[in-house]
């Protein structure tokens, strides 16, 4: 697997593992052995970058994903990088299935999460400790000031913000560096775009969370697709529709194109393209199957030209793509 740089020093592999997917938003949770085997696979791959959050869960166990990822990767943690999130927290007295989720970036809080996801993981720091939203209500500065004891304390290593914006992420940088940035981007979702040059300018790397939007751009879904309304998010996202698929036919022919010209599958032309595009982009697509772990692997190794990503790019900007939605 090759490597990339996410700020100054965090070496992880070009394509990480989003594990959110083993136990929330995607179906029925995998079984729990079955989810270790699966991750522990990832890592002998060649994977050494993996993605959870502390509220990754089931209503029946809400930190249940962080669990997994500690018990996985705990034979091989000098080996892996390890990403994982605060700044939401449950809203267990709204009495909601499933849990309604809530800012929440306030120190005490903040102290609290990092103690819970370091037992969890099983291990003595974070690799890279992502703010999963940001706090209308806690400035930046402060944020940042807690990441800067984090570090100091050796808690964490490395820290980051989740769709974040220019402001946001130039005030918090100012006070503590941000290593990267999560945001929300694929062929479907290209607004964070114009971020790019602010996270060329302050060395930001940019980790891609939903990079084949949600796996449709895996090209293997078609009309009268089902989903279980009460434990797959796929059920409400607009690109899963019949109307959907019929608005992102050129789309689905432009990558079935560029699979067939570089002998590589859809899923590995959408990931190409963005690995192309920017050195210090790595996406973080979530399978709960071994063949497509090796197949989002070998995305590392197919190649497009400068030329080759803007005639896509060009081809994107003049074609009707619909809505999409992605959780992270």
């Amino acid at each position: 697997m090759q490597t990339r740089l996410l700020g100054k020093d965090l070496s992880v592999s070009a394509v990480g593992l989003g594990c959110m997917g083993f136990s929330h938003a995607y179906g029925a949770p995998t079984e729990e052995k079955e989810a270790v085997r699966l991750l522990r696979r990832a890592a002998e791959m060649g994977y050494t970058f993996f993605d959870t959050a502390e509220v990754y869960g089931t209503p029946q166990d809400p930190h249940i994903n962080e669990q997994l990822v500690g018990e996985a990767l705990a034979p091989v943690r000098d080996k892996v990088v390890i990403a994982t999130k605060f700044g939401l927290r449950f809203d267990f007295e709204s009495g909601k299935v499933p849990l309604p989720l809530i800012p929440d970036s306030r120190p005490e809080t903040i102290r609290r999460s990092v103690e819970g996801s370091l037992k969890r993981l099983q291990t003595d720091h974070i690799d890279l400790y992502f703010q999963h939203r940001i706090d209308p209500g806690i400035e930046p500065e402060e944020v940042a000031g807690v990441m800067a004891d984090l570090i100091r304390e050796g808690k964490i290593t490395h820290w980051g913000i989740s769709e974040a914006n220019e402001e946001y992420l130039c005030r918090a940088h100012a006070v503590c560096p941000v290593t990267a940035v999560q945001n929300r981007y694929s062929m479907m979702a290209r607004h964070y775009e114009l971020l790019f040059p602010v996270l060329e300018e302050l060395g930001v790397g940019m980790v891609a969370f939903s990079p084949m939007a949600n796996g449709f751009l895996t090209g293997r879904y078609g009309k009268g697709g089902q989903f279980d309304t009460k434990t797959d998010y796929r059920a409400s996202m607009p690109q899963f529709t019949d109307k959907g698929i019929e608005q992102n036919q050129k789309l689905l022919e432009l990558l079935r194109g560029m699979a067939e010209q570089k002998n590589a599958t859809p899923a590995q032309i959408s990931l190409a393209w963005m690995l192309c595009k920017k050195p210090w982009i790595v996406p973080i697509p979530g399978t709960r199957k071994e063949e497509r772990m090796s197949e989002n692997v070998g995305a590392a190794g197919v190649k497009l030209s400068s030329c080759e990503v803007k005639a896509v790019d060009e081809a994107l900007d003049g074609m009707e793509i619909s809505a999409v939605y992605g959780v992270a």
